[in-house]
């Protein structure tokens, strides 16, 4: 049985200001569907069953639309940020009782063409507490921020990229639940500092992918994903 999903969707999603001023990113329009249907569907075909979606802002629209997943063929449940937004990290220390001892995280923005079980099968054989998966981008669809040698991410740093790092983190991790468990609960912390410090201790495994992802975080990148959408099922 595949690991269970921890899905990122709490935050302002300020760059999609006026689209996402009464609405949760996650249910934006994206070619005819809610991208958080569409995101559910390509996880059910990839063989999920458990999803947690922690959300934040506006989140009850989220599981307005959503509801326990079974409409999906999955099981949806939720974590809630609370009254101040916890960041990438926060909400998923948060989230941990409702996890596993591994599990999938990626964002709530993202759609990302990638086989998820072959993503696990890597981790578990590189045995490292956690892996992150990287595309060589060379600062085509965003800023890259990783240094990717042999199977391994042996440094990431979102807050201060190089030149030399000609890779990005495509928008799938797993962790073990140990990585995060002795953080204090409902702290506000970015997951990339935890993934910055797993990568210069040598514990960040790596798996290159090759197609490229997709994102509504932006105004640019919604009308990228559409058109993606749009052409996909003219096929």
């Amino acid at each position: 049985m595949s690991l269970p999903v921890a899905i990122l969707a709490g935050g302002l999603a300020t760059r999609l200001h006026p689209i996402t001023e009464k609405i949760p990113k996650a249910i934006v329009d994206v070619a005819g569907k809610a991208f958080i249907i569409r995101q559910l569907d390509y996880l059910r075909q990839q063989g999920i069953v458990r999803v947690v979606l922690c959300l934040g802002y506006l989140g009850e629209q989220v599981e307005a639309v959503v509801g326990n997943g079974s409409a999906f063929g999955l099981d949806v449940c939720y974590s809630w940020d609370g009254p101040r937004l916890l960041g990438t990290g926060g909400a998923l220390r948060h989230a941990l009782p409702l996890l596993a001892e591994h599990f999938f995280v990626f964002y709530g923005d993202s759609y990302l063409p990638i086989n998820f079980q072959a993503v696990e099968h890597d981790f578990f054989t590189k045995g490292k507490p956690a892996l992150m998966t990287v595309l060589k981008n060379s600062n085509r669809w965003d800023k890259s921020n990783a240094v990717y040698r042999d199977g391994y991410v042996v440094e990431y740093d979102k807050r201060t990229p190089r030149a030399e790092m000609m890779y990005i983190d495509y928008g799938l991790g797993i962790l073990a639940a140990s990585v995060l468990d002795k953080l204090p609960v409902n702290e506000p912390f970015d997951l990339a500092d935890i993934y910055h410090g797993l990568s210069t201790s040598g514990l960040l495994a790596g798996y290159e992918v090759f197609d490229r992802f997709y994102e509504i975080g932006s105004h640019n990148g919604l009308k990228e994903t559409s058109e993606y959408f749009r052409k996909e099922e003219k096929e």
